[in-house]
């Protein structure tokens, strides 16, 4: 048997409206037995499902290629379905049928193509209600039989679709966060099943969002640029092949409605018994609107959805509700969560009901918002009365939150099955899975999940809660390769890559948030800063982040579309100072948070000059390996010639004649070593003296966000894994279990945001929903359960299992949904014997480590009896096999010279 199985068109799933010229196929080979190898394809193309019309055909080809095949020959037009199917022959001399079939529809493909006016509240609307989001809406007829409808839509702020009285869609926060005056992403509906013979209406509901949201940090800061505006093109296909198309223009209406404010920040206030019934439906009178104004914002910027849009991901209900010492009655969803909260209530009209939303309860039990800071974080419902009471959710914002406190809520009405907490984020495909013996582990691991969900919504932002919620580049690229394993962030870091790449200065210095709202504004931060671009860790996102996209999904188009970006970003390095091979100027962020800093102080003593370098090199290095696979030899032979410099003059300026490294910190040692910047007898005494250093801290750890990803990785990789696996165990301060024995569900921004005895580490950083330090993940699956990339082979083309068994595990497993299929990794061990697992997909091959085994009386014939396996080779780690797709199972004695666990 075999067949082509989950066919995708830009990673996307029969997706609409997609831009993209040169369209991406991929699929997923399902078979049985061992070894297989996909040896040949042919797609088709058609205009109709039936593939009667075939409109390209590859015919047979030649090559092991299942993802990422460009469509180069296909002449493709503006707002069309086509339909494709995939056949294959492997090795096995086996042909596939056709597969299921699929499509992807276009969308506009050129500005030109939009009708569309951009429409605005009219100024006498906005003197009665400047703060309030606003209502538009059209009529239109419709007559004879409809084949298609699509709504194509954006808006400068954010929005919400109705057509004849029901909501368009299920996305939320649209059209989403981009760098707008560059790039304003557009969403398209499929409608026609909200259609009706007649008249018509289609409504927009446009709120402020991020396009006008102040930073109330960030003094003289304002987000607003021009007043926010919609644009909205309805086609209508009709049977008859006639197409009808309806458009904002300067005859729509716009009004006021019960959404009295509606902030990211600050929350809701919505005014039930100002609703206007059926405002959205055709019949719905509406002579008292104001007209709007038609504004020139042009269609220029405008691109479709690259990332995969906010929604409704899971609902959670409170788990009970309290009084707290002194006296607020408050909800606990038992999961510190990003959404909001829905609730339903029957009151009389004009009772307030107000929801107000904390991450934590203080020493006391009491409700806290001081980690808030500015922001409210609060929903404030007026009811408007009734017998059969009224459910509410917000629309415009989200909030971060475990505990929510109720006030104008009668005790008698506080019933725990009228709450329900929404939880939103980006809608990526869940991918890899992680499980171990260990209970708190899992508990760390579920809380590495959350904090990725409670911060991935639109932007990788560091953090849900407070008044800040920006896409930090620091935090990004420390938490990306974890990201990649839990799910697919392709699409999600495409986009926001593209912000980045314009957001990013003429020289290539690269703003510390994308997209950038900080640059060239007077801050009033906290942070120390005495510059908005471009420190070293923080900036280097431009290149670490295409390249681990690369690495995880074998797209070779990112590095292609952001090579100039990435090589902008060393290029304004190297113009930094005096000397060309290090990085001595500027302003940095350091070792944010470390615990080896000086009091009242952000940053880890860790050198700043030391941090700067040692990515310069790291990021150099990524750089000349990018211009190589994209075929641009000279610049990966200056590359590699710059990158062997940097890492001469790091040697010359940090390391002492004796083979000693000058910074005496944590983080010094695993950056030296893990971007191989030392080697030899230095980097022999860096290992050594990073042991005595966890030795003298009592074997914790005192990195911070610059550190701490590569912390485990360095001790597993030097023959240091026991101390790893110590530090990965330890449940005092500061560890990763300390804050799970803290009742933590998400990771927390500090190591101590919650002290021993109850109080808090600050009100003014203290963040816990904060995933940087979550980049433990990536050790767990990487290292604990083995299953690691091949940047040789990007994409899981090939890929290495190679499982350490430690921290006093018995046993682990992790699964990962690659775009080949599943990888599985599984080992369970008991005293002299261990139990190994293993899937390989079809298409791909592995290699294969055998953990705590050794040469030692093993035939190495015995293992290539085995069907899948290609070659056996004893190594100083175990027995390697390089190994076919299919599944394998290993049972056999531990070898005990080799455990040092």
């Amino acid at each position: 048997m075999i067949e082509a199985v989950h066919l995708r068109c830009e990673y996307l799933d029969n997706p609409i409206g997609i831009d993209t010229l040169v369209p991406r196929i991929s699929w997923q080979l399902q078979s049985d037995g061992h070894g297989v190898i996909q040896q040949a394809y042919q797609i088709q193309v058609a205009s109709e499902e039936n593939f009667s019309d075939v409109l390209w055909d590859s015919g047979k080809v030649q090559s092991e290629q299942s993802v990422h095949i460009e469509l180069k020959e296909l002449e493709i037009y503006p707002r069309s379905r086509y339909y494709y199917r995939v056949r294959i022959w492997d090795n096995k001399n086996r042909e596939s049928n056709w597969s299921n079939t699929s499509y992807w529809e276009t969308g506009m493909l050129h500005p030109s193509e939009w009708k569309s006016k951009w429409v605005a509240a009219s100024p006498k609307f906005l003197e009665a209600s400047s703060a309030a989001p606003c209502l538009f809406r059209t009529t239109f007829d419709v007559s004879g039989k409809v084949k298609k409808v699509r709504i194509y839509s954006t808006a400068y702020g954010v929005y919400e679709l109705e057509l004849n009285g029901k909501r368009v869609g299920d996305q939320f926060l649209t059209p989403g966060w981009t760098s707008y005056e560059k790039r304003l992403q557009y969403q398209v509906y499929e409608a026609d099943h909200l259609i009706d013979e007649g008249t018509n209406a289609i409504g927009i509901v446009l709120g402020h969002g991020w396009y006008q949201q102040d930073i109330p940090w960030a003094s003289n800061q304002s987000n607003q640029k021009v007043p926010f505006a919609a644009l909205v093109e309805v086609y209508i296909e009709y049977e008859d092949g006639k197409v009808q198309v309806i458009h904002t223009d300067e005859n729509w209406k716009c009004s006021h409605g019960p959404i009295i404010m509606s902030e990211l920040y600050h929350g809701e206030i919505y005014d039930a018994r100002d609703e206007k019934t059926g405002w959205s439906q055709g019949t719905y009178d509406d002579k008292d609107w104001f007209d709007v104004e038609v504004v020139s914002y042009g269609h220029n910027q405008l691109i479709y959805q690259q990332n995969e849009p906010i929604r409704i991901m899971n609902e959670i209900k409170p788990i009970k509700w309290f009084t707290t010492p002194s006296g607020e009655r408050v909800l606990d969803m038992g999961q510190n969560m990003v959404g909001w909260m829905r609730f339903s209530v029957k009151a009389e009209a004009g009772r307030v009901l107000t929801l107000q939303h904390a991450e934590v309860l203080d020493s006391e039990g009491n409700f806290y918002i001081g980690n808030l800071r500015a922001a409210q974080q609060t929903i404030n419902y007026i009811s408007k009365g009734g017998p059969n009471g009224e459910q509410f959710q917000p629309h415009f914002t989200f909030q971060g939150f475990r505990y929510v406190k109720l006030e104008g809520f009668n005790e008698d009405e506080i019933n725990l099955e009228n709450f329900t907490g929404v939880v939103l984020h980006s809608d990526m495909e869940e991918t890899g899975s992680f499980q171990c013996s260990n209970p708190l582990i899992n508990q760390l691991q579920h809380n590495i999940e959350w904090g990725l969900k409670g911060n991935f919504l639109d932007v990788p932002t560091d953090c849900p809660q407070r008044d800040e919620r920006l896409g930090w580049t620091g935090d990004a690229q420390m938490f990306i390769q974890s990201a990649a394993f839990l799910r697919n962030v392709a699409p999600f870091f495409t986009k926001w890559l593209k912000d980045l790449e314009v957001d990013q200065l003429e020289d290539g210095g690269v703003p510390f948030v994308i997209p950038d709202v900080l640059s060239n504004k007077k801050q009033n931060t906290g942070y120390d800063l005495n510059s908005d671009h471009s420190s070293s860790a923080w900036g280097d996102a431009a290149v670490i982040c295409p390249w681990t996209i690369y690495l995880n999904y074998g797209d070779k188009r990112i590095l292609e579309e952001q090579y100039e970006s990435m090589r902008a970003w060393i290029e304004y390095i190297r113009s930094q100072g005096e000397n060309e091979y290090l990085w001595n100027t500027g302003f940095h962020f350091g070792d944010w948070l470390a615990l080896d800093s000086k009091p009242d102080s952000y940053v880890g003593a860790t050198d700043r000059d030391f941090i700067a370098t040692a990515f310069y090199a790291y990021s150099t290095s990524i750089l000349a390996k990018t211009a190589s696979i994209i075929g641009r030899g000279e610049d990966s032979a200056f590359y590699q010639d710059l990158y062997r410099n940097i890492v001469h003059a790091f040697q010359h300026e940090f390391v002492t004649p004796s083979g000693r490294l000058a910074v005496q910190t944590q983080t010094a040692h695993v950056l030296a070593l893990h971007f191989e910047l030392v080697s030899g007898q230095t980097k022999k005494r860096t290992v050594q003296r990073l042991s005595e250093l966890l030795k003298e801290s009592d074997y914790h750890l005192t990195t911070g966000f610059v550190g701490t990803p590569y912390l485990n990785f360095v001790l597993s990789g030097n023959g240091l894994h026991d101390l790893a696996g110590k530090l990965v165990l330890q449940t005092d301060y500061p560890s990763w279990l300390y804050q799970v024995t803290k009742g933590a569900t998400t990771i927390w921004e500090h190591w101590d945001g919650l002290k021993e005895d109850g109080s808090f580490w600050s009100d003014e950083m203290n963040s816990f929903n904060h995933y940087a330090y979550g980049s433990i993940g990536d050790w767990l699956y990487r290292v604990i359960a083995g299953i690691n990339p091949d940047e040789n082979h990007p994409g899981y083309k090939h890929f290495r299992i190679a499982p350490k068994p430690g921290a006093q595990l018995e046993w682990a497993e992790a699964k990962l949904h690659t775009l080949y299929g599943m990888v599985v990794s599984s080992w369970y061990m008991e005293e002299d014997r261990i139990e190994f697992d293993v899937i390989i997909p079809s298409n791909t091959s592995a290699t294969v480590l055998l953990p705590l085994t050794s040469s030692k009386g093993l035939d190495g014939e015995t293992f290539q009896l085995i069907e899948g396996v290609k070659s056996v080779t004893p190594t100083d780690e175990g027995i390697s096999l390089v190994v076919g797709s299919g599944s394998y199972y290993f049972s056999y004695q531990i070898e005990k010279e080799l455990l040092k666990v």
